[in-house]
């Protein structure tokens, strides 16, 4: 299962950014952040970087969500539900700061 797509998204909700805010830092299109964060399009290595210095987070924690793990080992399946998991934490803290904002 791929998701780098809802990372990346998540990384942006978290900094309270707008997807066109966001286009104007990483010098992309609106729908270019739009498509990535659908899961349409994967993002290129070159935008994971402009993320990872925008944010101020290491390339190698934004790849840990990057990797497709269809036939994944026990160690890989682990890596997986963990990573699922922190996606979890992420969206409870979201949708936690959407209650506190209204």
């Amino acid at each position: 299962m791929k998701m780098i797509n809802e990372a990346l998204r998540l990384i942006r909700v978290f900094h309270d950014l707008k997807q066109f805010e966001l286009a104007e830092r990483l010098e992309v299109s609106k729908s270019h952040i739009s498509e990535i964060e659908k899961g349409t399009k994967k993002p290129s290595l070159d935008l994971i970087e402009r993320y990872s210095l925008e944010f101020r987070i290491p390339v190698s924690s934004i790849m840990f969500f990057a990797e497709e793990l269809p036939n994944a080992k026990s160690g890989e399946k682990v890596r997986t539900k963990l990573a699922g998991r922190v996606l979890d934490i992420l969206k409870f803290v979201e949708r936690k700061a959407d209650a506190e904002a209204v």
